[in-house]
């Protein structure tokens, strides 16, 4: 499949569709990756620009460069744009929309992280499905040492991942943790040579992208439900997804390759 680029209104981002994936990197290498409030903006748009399109079956997000997932927040632009209550305000919401898109994909997130995954680098990090991390990956929410305050559901987010312990030794001294020790915790799901995280992921990805689409939606679609308190999971739309996979045609042809002992063609009915 040809690479296709998507158009956006800042290149500090790039965003492609390639071999079933949609690639979104933070393209800000001289400030390692850090988010500026036009990047902010711009990634519902791509998100919402992936999950629409049938061509994409995975997402990866990742950063430009070997020093850098995302380094945090551009806090350049705090002077100008985090100055004042509205600002604030303007600034929050902005970023809470941008949060929300990542948590809300219906498909895979896959994160490649190589070097800082610091304070909105984690926080984005957290978003992902699989997290793959590179040998030099150093991970960290630094809020304590320059007075920031650190929001309740990304609190709420870090726990729920690696626990009350860590979260709490990460936050109350704002230190950095290494991959190994991320890998045990559960923050990551692998760590991998620096010179090979690529050919991983692309790998994974590839291995996601080759199974049932319809299953695959139902399998995020259940895991983003049990994140939800339970008077607020949408049971029949959940059941409706299990019924749509057993009546699709992927369901028949994976049955077959199954019994002719070939790989399946998933085709999303």
């Amino acid at each position: 499949m040809a690479v296709r680029q998507l158009e956006i209104d800042t290149d500090r981002l790039l965003a492609r569709v390639e071999d079933g994936v949609g690639w979104l990197v933070f393209n800000n290498p001289e400030r390692l990756n850090a988010v500026n409030f036009a990047m902010k903006q711009a990634i519902p748009g791509i998100v919402e620009a992936f999950d629409a399109d049938e061509d994409v079956r995975v997402v990866v997000i990742t950063g430009t460069g070997d020093r850098a997932f995302v380094s945090g927040a551009d806090v350049t632009e705090f002077g100008e744009l985090r100055s004042t209550p509205e600002a604030i305000r303007v600034y929050d919401e902005v970023t809470d929309r941008m949060w929300d898109s990542l948590r809300e994909l219906r498909k895979p997130l896959i994160a490649l992280v190589r070097g800082f995954a610091l304070g909105g680098g984690l926080e984005t990090a957290l978003r992902a499905d699989l997290r793959i991390a590179a040998e030099n990956a150093e991970f960290g929410i630094p809020a304590v040492k320059i007075g920031l305050g650190f929001s309740y559901d990304n609190t709420e987010e870090l726990l729920r991942v690696i626990g009350h312990t860590k979260t709490a030794d990460l936050l109350l001294t704002g230190r950095r943790m290494g991959a190994e020790e991320a890998l045990a915790c559960g923050l990551v799901n692998r760590v991998v040579a620096l010179d090979e995280i690529e050919q991983v992921v692309r790998d994974l990805a590839a291995e996601i992208a080759g199974n049932a689409p319809l299953a695959v939606r139902l399998v995020k679609a259940n895991m983003q439900a049990a994140h939800l308190p339970p008077d607020e999971r949408d049971r029949e739309r959940l059941d409706a997804l299990v019924a749509e996979c057993y009546a699709s045609e992927d369901y028949a042809e994976g049955r077959r390759a199954l019994s002719e002992k070939r790989r399946p063609e998933f085709t999303g009915r």
